[in-house]
């Protein structure tokens, strides 16, 4: 039959009571620092959600004032390269880290990253085309082709024979891409990838690719900026 060591017990217990203590005086500590010097967490990344994300942070800051977010808006290439370079708390990105990206991670840092999800939106094609003010239908194919460079026209009949009754111009098709490593490059990319063959062998999907044609913007910004500068009767795409 064992005896039991009550002189241990109790020696334990008022090592878990002093541990306690210790524990709740860091936290004591650490609310009197917050306070004096507030907490900045630093973040980069995706242009598309940086308005709802700047909303966000202004009202957390609102009612939390010790707490403040300074996030850059770089795309979300620039959030990945950021974020496992360690320069930032976190990172945005529309399109996943794909199995590189997650080891070179993994290799800095000794850990893997946490996925979830912020905001849902679309990326979709905006056009600026002068003189044409009914809403025009692309197919999948002459959406392709557009991005391919095959379909160089707005009166394509490719484009025609989805709209008919509606007057095209001979005009030329000016696309517009993003020019930085972009998570809606990887959303639009793997759109293509998926209804064109020949765009996934070609060109296929991924943050950055190598473009067919058109000019390159940086940010949502910069592409938005090129549509609205493009020269009457042409034509931009995003």
């Amino acid at each position: 039959m064992g005896v039991t060591d009550y002189s241990s017990i109790l020696r334990e217990t008022n090592l878990m009571k002093r541990l306690t203590l210790f524990a709740v005086g860091i936290l004591a500590v650490c609310a009197v620092v917050f306070a004096d010097n507030p907490l900045l967490i630093n973040g980069a990344g995706a242009t598309f959600p940086y308005p709802i994300y700047s909303k966000w942070f202004d009202m957390y800051h609102t009612k939390n004032s010790n707490i403040q977010f300074n996030y850059q808006s770089i795309g979300s290439g620039g959030g990945i390269k950021q974020v496992t370079e360690g320069t930032v708390d976190f990172g945005a990105t529309d399109g996943p880290m794909n199995d590189d990206q997650l080891k070179a991670y993994q290799d800095k840092h000794g850990s893997g990253i946490l996925h979830f999800p912020t905001v849902l939106g679309a990326a979709v094609p905006t056009y600026n085309l002068s003189g044409v003010t009914t809403p025009l239908n692309f197919t999948p194919e002459a959406m392709a082709g557009i991005f391919l460079g095959k379909i160089a026209k707005w009166n394509d009949p490719a484009i025609a024979g989805a709209n008919k009754g509606v007057n095209l111009p001979a005009a030329d098709i000016v696309v517009v891409h993003r020019s930085d490593g972009s998570g809606t490059t990887y959303i639009w990319t793997d759109y293509l990838s998926k209804v064109s063959d020949e765009w996934k062998s070609k060109v296929g999907k991924g943050t950055s690719v190598n473009w067919p044609v058109g000019l390159g913007g940086k940010g949502n910004e910069g592409v938005t900026g090129l549509v609205k500068q493009t020269p009457m009767r042409s034509a931009t795409w995003s």
